[in-house]
């Protein structure tokens, strides 16, 4: 090495390298002190209590509000499961204006008529057709709840709370409308986010690590925890054909603490399967006759 070299090594670096070195230093200590900040992500335990054993009874989940006794996915509906349920479970998709709304189907036409697609119309439009007319005339002139409606209904009940499905796929900047919302009422815990969709959950996941999500899926994986590891997800909404297809699944994803629901069953024969499996949620279009069957078959809950 010439001494030309040695000499420009052996004195002190120039003000600029000194400057980039101490901001370089000052990201990274800020970047730990971030991820150490950060609160982790909620756990099943913390928001469905302690996970079951076969044969403990499972919380009712009101599939789209009480259907049994008013309009899926309308206000008179969704009150009435908020009242009275553990939970409440409701749909979400996005009018053409990108204001989040309350419903289920793909197209308008089975509750209203209407042939469009939720995502054709903006909001004023979807605001003007009769969501409950179809299910009995005395709920004729319902309409089409808003999710800022919906958690104003919510955070109003201090013991309520929800599992909510965002509708096909969402991208960040869709998702974070919500996050903001739940945010925004104070929800923070008392809301689950669930979806079918892997898209929407890797949005949540990379907007909101810490916001509880669920994935639904109709058969589970044969290694169902790694699945749940990799999402960061508290639970999987499936089906009971599923959780029975694969021995074991239900036992490992509870002992890491990964919760399992089964949806839509609505029968005392599907409650009492599931029941004995220990689920841990059931998810009903008939809430209060489920409360009623496990009144009778759990005594004390």
């Amino acid at each position: 090495m010439s001494s030309s070299v040695l000499g420009r090594l052996s004195q002190p670096p120039r003000r600029a390298v000194r400057v980039a070195c101490a901001l370089a230093g000052t990201v990274a200590i800020a970047t730990l002190l971030l991820i150490a900040a950060t609160p982790t992500t909620a756990s099943a335990v913390d928001v469905f209590g302690a996970l079951r054993l076969p044969g403990e009874p499972a919380f009712i989940v009101g599939h789209r509000g009480d259907r049994a006794e008013a309009p899926e996915n309308t206000m008179p509906g969704l009150e009435l499961a908020m009242d009275d349920l553990d939970f409440v479970e409701t749909d979400v998709q996005l009018s053409r204006d990108g204001v989040p709304v309350l419903f289920h189907d793909a197209s308008l036409e089975r509750v209203t008529g209407d042939r469009h697609r939720v995502g054709d119309l903006d909001l004023a439009r979807l605001r003007a057709l009769d969501v409950g007319a179809w299910y009995d005339t005395s709920y004729a002139g319902e309409r089409m709840p808003t999710l800022d409606e919906f958690l104003t209904a919510l955070a109003a009940r201090e013991t309520a709370r929800a599992l909510v499905e965002l509708k096909a796929d969402w991208r960040v900047d869709q998702v974070r409308r919500v996050i903001d919302l739940i945010e925004r009422h104070g929800l923070r815990g008392r809301v689950v986010l669930q979806s079918f969709s892997l898209e929407t959950l890797f949005a949540l996941q990379q907007v909101s690590p810490t916001t509880p999500r669920i994935l639904l899926i109709r058969e589970l994986p044969a290694e169902p925890v790694a699945l749940a590891e990799r999402l960061g997800v508290i639970g999987f909404g499936t089906t009971a054909a599923s959780v029975t297809a694969v021995p074991g699944a239900l036992e490992a994803l509870h002992d890491a603490g990964v919760a399992v629901l089964c949806y839509t069953l609505n029968t005392h024969e599907s409650w009492q399967e599931v029941s004995e499996l220990g689920v841990d949620g059931i998810i009903t279009d008939q809430p209060s006759e489920l409360d009623e069957w496990l009144a009778v078959t759990a005594p004390g809950t």
